[in-house]
């Protein structure tokens, strides 16, 4: 969807292609109390910068950029569900079609 102005991870996009810098990639790093971290690799000049950042506004910066998208293997592995089979394919997009942004922070696969 077309926004008439700019969005503010398209404006930072812009900030970071005048500056003819690029998003290397981001890197979901952490979880705590509930809250997931996040870190966005910048380059310039040859340096690289790493900022702390939302997940959400980094995963809509590395969409827009094309950049990678990485999660800490400890992060995956502590807190990460894998899915198998067939049979829960199907269910879990059920689920996830009816249920609202507000209700995922008590998303549960058991429910």
């Amino acid at each position: 969807m077309k926004s008439p102005r700019p969005l503010t991870h398209d404006l930072l996009k812009l900030i970071i292609d005048t500056f003819q810098a690029k998003v290397v990639k981001i890197i979901v790093v952490a979880l705590k109390d509930e809250t997931y971290f996040a870190k966005i690799y910048i380059e310039s000049d040859s340096k690289v910068f790493v900022i702390d950042a939302r997940p959400s506004d980094s995963i809509a910066l590395a969409l827009r950029t094309k950049s990678a998208i990485f999660v800490d293997p400890k992060l995956m592995n502590e807190n990460g569900v894998v899915l198998q089979g067939d049979k829960i394919g199907p269910q879990l997009k059920r689920r996830l079609r009816n249920t609202k942004p507000e209700q995922f922070g008590d998303f549960n696969l058991g429910k």
